[in-house]
């Protein structure tokens, strides 16, 4: 089970062929790879099944958008276009927010929740 904080091992498309090549070349079973990797058997067959869908890009990693304002709140130094995307996007979220019904300070920050 996982804990709080935990952080997981995240496989490259290279690592993750490395590791189900055997047994898509029938050298291996599944549950011998599962033994000596020592990663779970559902995880490996996903990868098996993904590799048969789309080939070696279906093995890359998909990036969650997680928070959309983090891309630029991390920069030290951003460019003019990327101060606007991000004054934009500041924008788009507060006006969502007060569609929904909150009331917004000048700043941005949210005051209460009106409905």
């Amino acid at each position: 089970m996982a804990r709080k904080g935990q952080k997981f091992k995240q496989w490259t498309a290279e690592e993750k062929y490395k590791i189900i090549k055997p047994i898509l070349k029938f050298e291996k079973s599944s549950a011998l790879v599962t033994k000596e990797t020592g990663i779970n058997n559902g995880m490996i067959s996903k990868w098996v099944h993904q590799y048969n869908e789309k080939g070696l890009d279906g093995l890359t990693n998909k990036k969650n958008p997680g928070n959309p304002l983090s891309k630029y709140s991390n920069k030290k130094k951003s460019t003019k276009e990327e101060q606007l995307e991000y004054e934009n996007m500041k924008l788009r979220i507060e006006n969502e927010l007060l569609k929904k019904g909150y009331l917004m300070k000048g700043d941005g920050t949210i005051v209460k929740f009106m409905k």
